[in-house]
């Protein structure tokens, strides 16, 4: 019978060992009388119904399912699956994070690689070339992409058909949309102080030099380089404007949209699924644009995007049946249950996803005109990104001059980066 735990609690790090939920090894999984089980650990427990919707189409195809266990409390998981590696219980898949802490468990020897699947999946036409990277660590790729979301802007249609607005093909239509609609007594944008305070730092930089963007991400830029400033500067000009909402206010984002107490929302994908949540009907009642660059003499458009992998254990008790499950992660038949169960965006630009607004989306991000560039998130070192998020939250609620914030996450970067060696 199919083990399935939602919101684990709290256990004691000596205590915290990863039980091979599908027993036995590779040739007792896939032997059983039914399809073979695979043991799956997340920190995003309340996609259970997700997880398990996909797992159902894999057993059938596949004659593999998860046995899940979701985690709600990220350091909680991130503890228990450290831990795991000390055992000889190591999970056969788990969800974890690009970057630094993707290096980290590679640097240890812990990781299984995935170069076959990945070349297999690009040659394929299964996922874009420009995700690879992301995945890659001293040359061999390690994971495959859980999901994917891209960060566009989210629209109220009544309200932009109410002042005559149309989607905008350039930053300073979009400014001036912002405008009309502020003359109007409509706020613009959304925006917020907990945990996403980041974003617009994100997209102003991201949107006037992408290759600094990245740059700080690696240590080769400092937060206080000019480029960097003149962002902030250029952030500070549009809050001290009013173009955002209260960042304090705790209302969500889907029924702010809904209510039009704000006429648009920087986001990921997946808030499609929330603004569904609450009965706005894709196309009808909210539509998205892909955010123009700050700079128009930029060759791409930038193009955030987000992505979770799912990793494998190296001599995990079920690693061959885990690596191909990944592998079958990464077809269509898989991406097109798991974007519709999500109500998303999937990385494989083959997915047939029922909405078409983010289905015309799958195929734009893979046409070769975007700039694909990892979420700030995702891109920025932990103990430099607890800064920026400190920061960048102080910054939102109280507009001023950004030296202070900016010097106080270059000395976090400065720090970090000397560490590396």
């Amino acid at each position: 019978m199919r083990l399935r735990h939602t919101g684990v609690a709290a256990l004691a790090a000596s205590t915290l060992v990863l039980a091979a939920c599908g027993g036995g090894d590779d040739e007792d999984a896939e032997g059983a009388a039914g399809p073979g089980m695979i043991n799956f650990y997340t920190d995003k427990g309340a996609w259970e119904p997700q997880f398990l919707e996909v797992s159902d189409v894999s057993e059938t195809s596949l004659g593999l399912g998860l046995d899940f266990t979701g985690y709600s409390d990220a350091e909680q998981y991130s503890a228990f699956v450290r831990q795991s590696f000390r055992t000889d219980e190591k999970p056969d898949l788990f969800t974890w994070h690009t970057g630094s802490e993707l290096e980290d468990l590679v640097t240890e020897g812990l990781l299984a690689p995935t170069t076959d699947i990945w070349q297999g999946a690009i040659d394929n036409g299964d996922v874009p070339e420009a995700m690879r990277e992301h995945f890659t660590v001293e040359g061999e790729q390690y994971c495959v992409p859980m999901n994917a979301a891209y960060w566009v802007m989210y629209y109220n249609k009544d309200v932009f058909a109410e002042y005559g607005l149309t989607e905008p093909t350039s930053w300073a239509e979009l400014m001036t949309i912002a405008d009309t609609l502020k003359a109007g007594g409509v706020t613009p944008f959304y925006e917020t102080n907990i945990l996403f305070s980041f974003v617009w730092f994100q997209t102003l930089m991201a949107g006037t030099d992408p290759e600094l963007y990245n740059a700080l991400g690696t240590g080769e830029a400092n937060y206080t380089d000019a480029g960097v400033v003149a962002v902030m500067e250029q952030w500070q000009s549009m809050l001290e404007a009013g173009y955002f909402g209260d960042p304090g206010d705790q209302t969500a984002p889907q029924d702010q949209l809904k209510n039009g107490t704000v006429a648009m929302i920087n986001f990921g994908t997946f808030l499609s699924g929330q603004l569904n949540s609450v009965d706005m009907v894709s196309g009808e009642d909210y539509d998205f644009f892909l955010i123009p660059n700050v700079n128009p003499d930029l060759a791409q458009t930038s193009l955030i995007f987000e992505t979770g992998p799912m990793c494998t254990a190296l001599d995990a008790a079920n690693e061959t049946s885990a690596l191909q499950y990944a592998e079958w992660w990464m077809t269509e038949e898989a991406q097109t249950a798991w974007a519709n169960a999500r109500g998303d965006v999937s990385f494989n630009p083959k997915a047939l996803v029922q909405d078409q607004l983010l289905a015309g989306l799958n195929e734009q991000s893979a046409s070769g005109d975007y700039l694909l560039l990892e979420r700030y998130f995702e891109a920025t070192p932990t103990p430099v990104l607890t800064a920026a998020l400190d920061g960048f939250s102080a910054f939102v609620t109280n507009p001023g001059d950004p030296t202070s914030i900016l010097q106080t996450i270059e000395a976090e970067a400065d720090a970090y980066w000397a560490e590396q060696g």
